[in-house]
């Protein structure tokens, strides 16, 4: 586990956001960035997750694709979660990584893609 303060974990993911690739990265509106320390009680019981499960990030709200037009929404939000992207990193260059990893991931859920498609325009 490699732990940092809350204004470390703030500076990296905005690190990590003006570092992430292509036009999809730099072209997303209207959505918030925050981290929490874990999944709390409503997000994992709409996920279903188990005990034993937890999320590096999550994106809530609705995908491009499916907004048919509609400007005048709330904001959408990606959430961090500073718990879990912590335990499973053992350096700040791994946590960095882990960071930019997952954030890439919730912007491509922002865009509607699926987790293949991310993969895909990851590489």
């Amino acid at each position: 586990m490699f732990r940092v303060d809350d204004q470390q974990f703030q500076v990296l993911t905005e690190e990590a956001l003006s570092t992430l690739p292509g036009i999809h990265a730099k072209n997303i509106a209207n959505v918030a960035i925050l981290f929490d320390y874990e999944p709390d009680g409503e997000q994992r019981l709409k996920l279903q997750l188990r005990d034993d499960q937890t999320l590096f990030g999550l994106y809530e709200g609705i995908p491009l694709p499916s907004r048919q037009g509609q400007s005048k929404l709330l904001p959408d939000k990606i959430t961090l979660f500073k718990g879990p992207l912590e335990a499973a990193s053992t350096s700040l260059s791994g946590l960095k990584e882990n960071i930019r990893h997952t954030l890439w991931h919730e912007i491509g859920h922002y865009y509607g893609l699926d987790h293949q498609k991310i993969r895909e325009l990851e590489s």
